[in-house]
């Protein structure tokens, strides 16, 4: 949609247009700060000239009233500053250059130091632009050891503009280290389900068969979708959750306590795994839909034999595309599961390691998928890409973890 429009608003009004975050066209555009580099002057000196500031779409020149314009597809951004008991902004500075990704510290943070004279404090402002992969939480932990160094510390935070809701649940997770905690025991997420019609969490009592039932009737049924990517996706998923269990579970175990910011930040990812996993159950099954509508599209006449032929190829590489995703967070995974090995409670070795089974399981099914895709590929040079990936996640993987005798 960004691509899209950003096409249609640089045609429209003659502005050079550059695309950022998902929707760069480029690794080096995807930073909007590399994109805005050398501010307005500095793109009105280049554009035209060096190539590194070739728009997207729209004219190689500046526009003499509206500039140039960026335009881009990400995640939520979280303003989120924290305040010290300084007013000393060399503090805060050296605290913000020790948290932000570009000097080396948290993925997806930006930051400075800013000096908040009305009320003698200095601030580490920040702006988090994947609060999933880098939650709010770890942040401001990360904001009180640092100040710690300097023998200051937060004297509160504050959120500017909206938040996730979710954000805001994880943080609780994190900082009341609840125990079995889920968002559907949030009030008003319990009132919005019942009121949209979505079905209620069964009761505690074992009867979770009622949750799995309708996926295994999709599955069962005499139909393309959902089948074996979407199987992957959700025994990948399995795989995370079933970790989240390992990780919530031992950080309560006294014999763990030394671990506990470890498996908290484990409970982290592996929750982050499992959404992206899910999200993947629907969008494999998406895209060999996409391939099936490709092949029903006429061929009439050579023009429409070759529009066709291009949508197959276009809709098979999405289908090749999803299933390596898959492969690629179930191998990353297995990884994570293998690291978590060390810090879990003996009580729960068993449960990671059906885990470690399950990220396998959903890996190489993944990897059956995108080879099969494969098949039907004319792009040599991508599919010797494709198979270049599987032979790496395959070395990644190794053999499958051996059962063992209780």
């Amino acid at each position: 949609m960004a691509r899209a429009f950003g096409q249609e608003f640089a045609e429209k009004f003659h502005v050079p247009v550059f695309l950022y975050e998902e929707a760069a066209t480029t690794a080096e555009r995807r930073n909007l700060a590399d994109v805005r580099e050398g501010e307005f002057e500095g793109l009105r000196d280049k554009i035209g000239k060096d190539p590194a500031k070739k728009p997207d779409f729209g004219p190689e020149k500046i526009h003499p009233s509206a500039g140039a314009t960026a335009v881009g597809a990400r995640e939520i951004l979280i303003a989120y500053n924290v305040n010290l008991n300084t007013s000393d902004v060399g503090i805060a500075n050296k605290i913000a250059k020790a948290i932000r990704y570009s000097s080396g510290g948290l993925r997806y943070v930006k930051s400075m130091g800013v000096d908040l004279k009305g009320r003698d404090l200095a601030q580490v402002s920040i702006n988090l632009t994947d609060f999933e992969q880098t939650p709010m939480h770890r942040v401001y932990e990360m904001v009180k050891r640092e100040a710690e160094r300097y023998g200051v510390m937060p004297v509160g935070s504050e959120i500017v503009g909206l938040i996730p809701k979710k954000a805001i649940e994880m943080a609780a997770d994190f900082f009341l280290q609840l125990e079995n905690f889920s968002p559907a025991q949030v009030f008003e997420n319990k009132l919005a389900d019942a009121l949209s019609g979505a079905p209620l969490e069964p009761s505690k009592d074992g009867k979770l068969a009622v949750l799995a039932r309708p996926f295994l009737d999709a599955v069962a049924a005499p139909a393309a979708t959902p089948g074996g990517g979407s199987v992957s996706a959700f025994a990948g998923a399995m795989a995370a959750a079933l970790g989240q269990m390992v990780a919530g579970l031992s950080r309560k175990k006294k014999s763990q306590t030394m671990h506990v910011d470890k498996l908290s930040a484990a409970l982290d990812e592996l929750r982050h795994s499992a959404n992206e996993l899910t999200n993947a159950i629907d969008r494999d099954a998406e895209s060999f839909n996409s391939v099936i509508a490709a092949f029903k599209l006429p061929q009439g006449n050579a023009e429409e034999t070759r529009q066709r032929e291009e949508a197959i190829q276009t809709a098979t590489k999405g289908a090749a595309e999803v299933p390596m995703q898959v492969a690629e967070k179930s191998v990353a995974l297995f990884e994570r599961l293998g690291q978590l090995e060390a810090i879990a409670a003996a009580s729960m070795k068993s449960d990671l390691q059906v885990a470690k089974w399950m990220a396998v399981a959903g890996a190489r099914g993944a990897l059956a998928n995108v080879e099969i895709n494969l098949d039907g590929i004319k792009d040599a040079a991508y599919v010797s890409s494709m198979r270049a990936k599987i032979t790496a996640l395959r070395e990644r993987l190794g053999d499958a973890p051996r059962a063992t005798s209780a």
